[in-house]
């Protein structure tokens, strides 16, 4: 019998309202980030999230992203918010999410290119996940995630097996089947890919893409199944 426990965990990020938090939940999401750094397209008020996070039920993760903001700024809008965990999308040090690990859950973002060393991640003992997004182009090196850029998967397969990896930029419905049979993460991300603008959610596209991950799961069980028989 296959497991009934979702073993990718689907991430929906770049929750504004409470209609893309509904139709997040119910096709089946994991987790929704709430984005709370203020340059980005995706940012949401903090009075706007604490009302949606009064709304989800109990299973679903919400999680609260952050670039390079202070432990004390994370903190507050966590006791304000009450996510269960913080996503930190910048330059933040090993010793900043140690720091805001006494306190809750902390997923380390890394924007990855070809040559990020998987041995980094050792460093940031603190993190419980880690988030490998698209490296930047020169163009947009400001630009802290949502640019739609797919990942460098050879990275997050390599970094797979060792740690906790949730696998992010440029997912979709057309190849997110494929991103899980060649890296094995342990969860994937989603935010430009299932939009019609910046914010706002397509609540088809929500459905495709998480049906299109659990159908990717079914056949990981079936081929690990058939390898031990």
């Amino acid at each position: 019998m296959v497991s009934t426990v979702p073993r990718i965990l689907v991430k929906i990020c770049g929750i504004t309202n409470g209609a893309d938090a509904r139709a997040a939940v119910e096709a089946g999401a994991n987790l929704l980030g709430f984005n709370f750094y203020p340059k980005s397209p995706r940012f949401v008020a903090r009075a706007d999230a604490a009302k949606i996070r009064t709304q989800l039920p109990r299973e679903v993760v919400p999680v609260g992203l952050f670039v390079n903001a202070t432990p004390e700024d994370i903190l507050a809008m966590y006791r304000a918010v009450r996510f269960t965990m913080a996503q930190l999308h910048g330059d933040e040090p090993a010793t900043v999410v140690a720091e805001l690990a006494r306190a809750l859950r902390v997923i380390k973002a890394f924007r990855a290119g070809a040559d990020f060393a998987a041995e980094k991640l050792d460093d940031y003992g603190g993190a419980s996940m880690f988030l490998l997004d698209a490296a930047p182009l020169p163009a947009n090196a400001g630009q802290f995630g949502g640019t739609g850029r797919r990942a460098d998967w050879d990275v997050a397969r390599r970094a797979a097996p060792t740690h906790r990896i949730i696998l992010a930029g440029g997912l979709k419905v057309e190849n997110v089947a494929e991103a899980i049979r060649y890296v094995r993460p342990d969860g994937v991300d989603v935010a430009s890919g299932v939009e019609t603008k910046p914010g706002r959610k397509d609540h088809g596209l929500l459905r495709e893409f998480i049906a299109e991950v659990r159908r990717a799961e079914t056949r990981l069980d079936t081929q690990e199944m058939s390898a031990k028989l």
